[in-house]
């Protein structure tokens, strides 16, 4: 497992050969303003809510690396309004499984 923080609540774990980017807060980050988004692996995002310093960057990420986004309801509406190719809506509690090389458990 890999962990790279970029500040505030962004992160991303490599986990079983995917990337899962949390909270994709990166160009008004000061803490990350020198990180190229294009550069930023993704399979997955997942975000926790819809306040700017939580979702700055997702429809940039998600345009780019094509990642499935998972996200409360609202959220991923929004995210798939403004060209997200995959998203996954779920609600506080819920669970399912992703293709994570077996590590569904």
């Amino acid at each position: 497992m890999k962990v790279t923080y970029y500040g505030h609540a962004c992160f991303s774990v490599e986990v079983a050969g995917k990337q899962l980017l949390f909270d994709p807060f990166i160009k008004p980050n000061q803490l990350a303003k020198s990180v190229d988004i294009k550069q930023i692996p993704a399979d997955y995002i997942l975000i926790s809510h819809g306040h700017d310093d939580h979702i700055a960057d997702a429809v940039k990420i998600v345009k780019n690396t094509k990642a499935t986004v998972i996200a409360n309801f609202e959220v991923a509406q929004w995210l798939e309004k403004k060209g997200a190719p995959k998203v996954h809506p779920m609600n506080p509690g819920g669970n399912v499984g992703f293709d994570l090389d077996g590590l569904n458990r």
